[in-house]
Protein backbone atom coordinates (compact mmCIF):
# COMPACT_ATOMS: atom_id res chain seq x y z
CA UNK A 1 0.00 0.00 0.00
CA UNK A 2 1.37 3.42 -0.95
CA UNK A 3 0.92 6.47 1.30
CA UNK A 4 1.36 10.04 0.12
CA UNK A 5 3.73 12.39 1.93
CA UNK A 6 0.83 14.66 2.92
CA UNK A 7 -1.05 11.72 4.43
CA UNK A 8 1.97 10.66 6.48
CA UNK A 9 2.51 14.24 7.59
CA UNK A 10 -1.12 14.56 8.75
CA UNK A 11 -0.85 11.23 10.56
CA UNK A 12 2.32 12.36 12.34
CA UNK A 13 0.70 15.63 13.38
CA UNK A 14 -2.35 13.77 14.71
CA UNK A 15 -0.12 11.40 16.67
CA UNK A 16 1.77 14.34 18.17
CA UNK A 17 -1.45 16.03 19.23
CA UNK A 18 -2.76 12.77 20.70
CA UNK A 19 0.49 12.21 22.59
CA UNK A 20 0.41 15.80 23.91
CA UNK A 21 -3.17 15.36 25.14
CA UNK A 22 -2.26 12.14 26.91
CA UNK A 23 0.80 13.81 28.46
CA UNK A 24 -1.45 16.45 30.02
CA UNK A 25 -4.10 13.99 31.19
CA UNK A 26 -3.97 12.53 34.66
CA UNK A 27 -3.25 8.81 35.01
CA UNK A 28 -6.19 6.49 35.64
CA UNK A 29 -5.13 6.31 39.28
CA UNK A 30 -3.82 9.72 40.43
CA UNK A 31 -0.76 9.71 42.72
CA UNK A 32 -2.95 11.25 45.45
CA UNK A 33 -5.45 8.37 45.33
CA UNK A 34 -4.39 7.31 48.85
CA UNK A 35 -5.17 10.72 50.36
CA UNK A 36 -8.15 10.78 52.71
CA UNK A 37 -7.99 14.49 53.55
CA UNK A 38 -7.99 17.35 51.07
CA UNK A 39 -7.49 21.08 51.60
CA UNK A 40 -8.92 22.75 48.51
CA UNK A 41 -8.39 26.39 47.55
CA UNK A 42 -10.15 27.88 44.54
CA UNK A 43 -9.75 31.36 43.07
CA UNK A 44 -11.76 33.16 40.41
CA UNK A 45 -8.93 33.32 37.86
CA UNK A 46 -5.18 33.05 37.31
CA UNK A 47 -4.62 36.66 38.41
CA UNK A 48 -6.92 36.63 41.46
CA UNK A 49 -5.29 37.01 44.87
CA UNK A 50 -8.31 36.13 47.04
CA UNK A 51 -9.90 32.70 47.29
CA UNK A 52 -11.90 30.21 49.28
CA UNK A 53 -10.60 27.24 51.29
CA UNK A 54 -12.68 24.11 51.71
CA UNK A 55 -11.94 20.84 53.50
CA UNK A 56 -12.91 17.33 52.42
CA UNK A 57 -12.52 13.78 53.73
CA UNK A 58 -12.62 10.70 51.57
CA UNK A 59 -15.33 8.18 52.38
CA UNK A 60 -15.17 5.08 50.20
CA UNK A 61 -14.86 6.51 46.67
CA UNK A 62 -16.16 10.04 47.20
CA UNK A 63 -15.04 13.29 48.78
CA UNK A 64 -17.29 14.58 51.57
CA UNK A 65 -17.18 18.25 52.63
CA UNK A 66 -16.20 19.14 56.19
CA UNK A 67 -17.42 22.28 57.94
CA UNK A 68 -17.72 25.75 56.47
CA UNK A 69 -15.50 27.39 53.86
CA UNK A 70 -12.92 30.03 54.84
CA UNK A 71 -11.53 33.07 53.02
CA UNK A 72 -7.84 33.01 52.09
CA UNK A 73 -5.36 35.10 50.15
CA UNK A 74 -2.77 33.72 47.76
CA UNK A 75 0.06 35.26 45.74
CA UNK A 76 -0.38 38.95 45.03
CA UNK A 77 0.00 38.20 41.30
CA UNK A 78 -2.38 35.22 41.43
CA UNK A 79 -1.59 31.58 40.63
CA UNK A 80 0.54 29.60 38.16
CA UNK A 81 1.04 25.90 37.46
CA UNK A 82 3.53 24.50 39.96
CA UNK A 83 5.42 21.23 40.24
CA UNK A 84 3.42 18.85 42.38
CA UNK A 85 1.78 15.45 42.13
CA UNK A 86 -0.15 16.30 38.97
CA UNK A 87 1.07 15.93 35.37
CA UNK A 88 2.78 18.99 33.91
CA UNK A 89 0.48 21.54 32.28
CA UNK A 90 1.07 24.68 30.27
CA UNK A 91 -2.51 25.91 29.71
CA UNK A 92 -1.88 28.84 32.01
CA UNK A 93 1.01 30.68 33.68
CA UNK A 94 3.87 28.48 34.93
CA UNK A 95 5.36 29.09 38.37
CA UNK A 96 8.76 30.80 38.47
CA UNK A 97 10.90 31.94 41.38
CA UNK A 98 10.00 35.45 42.49
CA UNK A 99 6.87 35.81 40.34
CA UNK A 100 4.57 36.41 43.36
CA UNK A 101 2.23 33.65 42.16
CA UNK A 102 1.04 30.70 44.23
CA UNK A 103 1.64 27.29 42.66
CA UNK A 104 -1.47 25.64 41.26
CA UNK A 105 -1.88 21.87 41.33
CA UNK A 106 -1.98 19.05 43.85
CA UNK A 107 0.67 18.95 46.58
CA UNK A 108 1.51 16.94 49.65
CA UNK A 109 1.18 18.77 52.96
CA UNK A 110 4.49 18.64 54.76
CA UNK A 111 5.77 19.67 58.17
CA UNK A 112 3.86 22.18 60.25
CA UNK A 113 5.80 24.94 61.99
CA UNK A 114 5.47 27.84 64.37
CA UNK A 115 7.04 30.12 66.92
CA UNK A 116 5.83 28.14 69.95
CA UNK A 117 7.58 25.07 71.35
CA UNK A 118 4.51 22.95 70.67
CA UNK A 119 1.30 23.25 68.68
CA UNK A 120 -2.00 21.40 68.85
CA UNK A 121 -1.57 19.27 65.73
CA UNK A 122 -1.00 15.60 64.94
CA UNK A 123 1.22 16.55 62.00
CA UNK A 124 5.02 16.65 62.33
CA UNK A 125 5.87 19.99 63.92
CA UNK A 126 9.01 22.16 63.78
CA UNK A 127 9.47 24.73 66.52
CA UNK A 128 11.26 27.51 64.68
CA UNK A 129 14.45 29.08 65.97
CA UNK A 130 16.11 32.41 65.23
CA UNK A 131 18.61 30.64 62.95
CA UNK A 132 16.06 28.80 60.80
CA UNK A 133 15.87 29.98 57.19
CA UNK A 134 14.15 28.78 54.05
CA UNK A 135 16.54 28.94 51.12
CA UNK A 136 15.02 30.82 48.17
CA UNK A 137 18.22 31.32 46.17
CA UNK A 138 17.79 29.29 42.98
CA UNK A 139 20.55 26.74 42.46
CA UNK A 140 21.82 26.93 46.04
CA UNK A 141 22.60 23.65 47.79
CA UNK A 142 19.60 23.92 50.12
CA UNK A 143 17.22 25.54 47.65
CA UNK A 144 13.58 25.10 48.73
CA UNK A 145 14.53 23.69 52.15
CA UNK A 146 14.14 24.99 55.71
CA UNK A 147 17.54 24.70 57.37
CA UNK A 148 19.21 25.82 60.57
CA UNK A 149 22.17 28.10 59.92
CA UNK A 150 23.81 26.78 63.09
CA UNK A 151 23.85 23.33 61.47
CA UNK A 152 24.55 24.05 57.79
CA UNK A 153 26.63 27.18 58.33
CA UNK A 154 25.92 30.85 57.72
CA UNK A 155 27.37 30.74 54.20
CA UNK A 156 24.83 28.07 53.20
CA UNK A 157 21.91 30.46 53.77
CA UNK A 158 23.62 33.55 52.41
CA UNK A 159 21.26 35.56 50.22
CA UNK A 160 18.05 34.02 51.54
CA UNK A 161 15.15 36.43 52.03
CA UNK A 162 13.14 33.94 54.12
CA UNK A 163 13.92 34.04 57.85
CA UNK A 164 11.44 31.68 59.46
CA UNK A 165 11.34 33.63 62.74
CA UNK A 166 9.91 36.75 61.16
CA UNK A 167 8.98 38.06 64.59
CA UNK A 168 12.69 38.34 65.33
CA UNK A 169 14.02 39.38 61.94
CA UNK A 170 11.13 41.36 60.41
CA UNK A 171 9.87 43.85 63.00
CA UNK A 172 7.72 41.43 65.00
CA UNK A 173 5.93 39.96 61.97
CA UNK A 174 3.52 37.18 63.03
CA UNK A 175 2.77 35.56 59.66
CA UNK A 176 4.82 32.42 60.40
CA UNK A 177 3.53 32.07 63.97
CA UNK A 178 1.58 29.04 62.72
CA UNK A 179 1.87 27.38 59.33
CA UNK A 180 2.62 24.35 57.19
CA UNK A 181 4.77 23.44 54.21
CA UNK A 182 3.05 23.04 50.83
CA UNK A 183 5.35 20.56 49.06
CA UNK A 184 5.73 22.40 45.76
CA UNK A 185 8.79 21.72 43.61
CA UNK A 186 9.86 18.83 45.87
CA UNK A 187 12.96 18.06 43.78
CA UNK A 188 14.11 21.69 44.03
CA UNK A 189 14.24 22.33 40.30
CA UNK A 190 16.17 25.62 39.94
CA UNK A 191 13.93 28.60 39.31
CA UNK A 192 10.66 26.66 39.71
CA UNK A 193 9.69 28.24 43.03
CA UNK A 194 10.56 27.75 46.66
CA UNK A 195 9.42 28.16 50.26
CA UNK A 196 5.69 27.74 49.62
CA UNK A 197 3.68 27.68 52.83
CA UNK A 198 0.28 28.01 54.35
CA UNK A 199 0.61 30.78 56.95
CA UNK A 200 -1.25 33.61 58.69
CA UNK A 201 -2.40 36.56 56.62
CA UNK A 202 -1.44 40.19 57.09
CA UNK A 203 -4.97 41.24 56.10
CA UNK A 204 -7.93 39.87 54.08
CA UNK A 205 -6.77 41.87 51.04
CA UNK A 206 -2.98 41.61 51.28
CA UNK A 207 -1.60 39.06 48.83
CA UNK A 208 1.47 36.96 49.55
CA UNK A 209 4.75 36.29 47.76
CA UNK A 210 3.37 32.90 46.64
CA UNK A 211 1.94 31.26 49.74
CA UNK A 212 -1.66 30.77 50.91
CA UNK A 213 -2.61 32.79 54.00
CA UNK A 214 -5.58 32.80 56.37
CA UNK A 215 -6.79 33.92 59.79
CA UNK A 216 -5.25 32.48 62.98
CA UNK A 217 -8.59 30.86 63.80
CA UNK A 218 -8.73 29.11 60.43
CA UNK A 219 -5.11 27.98 60.69
CA UNK A 220 -5.60 26.65 64.21
CA UNK A 221 -8.64 24.65 63.14
CA UNK A 222 -6.91 23.35 60.03
CA UNK A 223 -3.77 22.20 61.84
CA UNK A 224 -5.86 20.50 64.51
CA UNK A 225 -7.86 18.69 61.82
CA UNK A 226 -5.00 17.34 59.70
CA UNK A 227 -3.89 13.74 60.29
CA UNK A 228 -0.62 12.38 58.89
CA UNK A 229 -2.08 8.88 58.55
CA UNK A 230 -4.68 10.29 56.14
CA UNK A 231 -1.95 11.55 53.77
CA UNK A 232 -3.49 15.03 53.36
CA UNK A 233 -3.07 16.94 50.11
CA UNK A 234 -3.34 20.62 49.28
CA UNK A 235 -5.06 21.59 46.02
CA UNK A 236 -5.07 25.11 44.57
CA UNK A 237 -6.74 25.88 41.25
CA UNK A 238 -8.56 28.68 39.44
CA UNK A 239 -12.21 27.72 38.99
CA UNK A 240 -11.98 27.38 35.21
CA UNK A 241 -8.98 25.06 35.43
CA UNK A 242 -10.74 23.13 38.20
CA UNK A 243 -13.69 22.48 35.91
CA UNK A 244 -11.34 21.14 33.21
CA UNK A 245 -9.38 18.68 35.39
CA UNK A 246 -11.91 17.75 38.07
CA UNK A 247 -13.08 14.51 36.46
CA UNK A 248 -9.65 13.19 35.46
CA UNK A 249 -8.12 14.18 38.77
CA UNK A 250 -11.02 12.73 40.79
CA UNK A 251 -11.61 15.95 42.70
CA UNK A 252 -14.84 16.78 44.57
CA UNK A 253 -17.58 18.78 42.86
CA UNK A 254 -17.62 22.30 44.25
CA UNK A 255 -21.41 22.28 44.43
CA UNK A 256 -21.14 19.45 46.97
CA UNK A 257 -19.35 21.69 49.46
CA UNK A 258 -21.05 23.84 52.01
Amino acid sequence: MTFSFSFLRRAAMLAAVTFSAHALAAPATPPWQGARQMVLVTVDGWDAAQGVLRRFVREDDRWVPVGASWPVVIGKAGAAWGIGLQPSRDDGPVKREGDNRSPAGVFRIGTTFGYAKTLATAMPYRALSATDWCMDVSGARYYNQIVDAKVVGADAVKGSSEPMRRDIHVHGDQRYRMGFVIDSNPDARPGAGSCIFGHLWASPTTGTAGCTAMTPESMRSLLGWLKPEDHPVFVLLPKQAYAVVRGDWQLPPLEASR
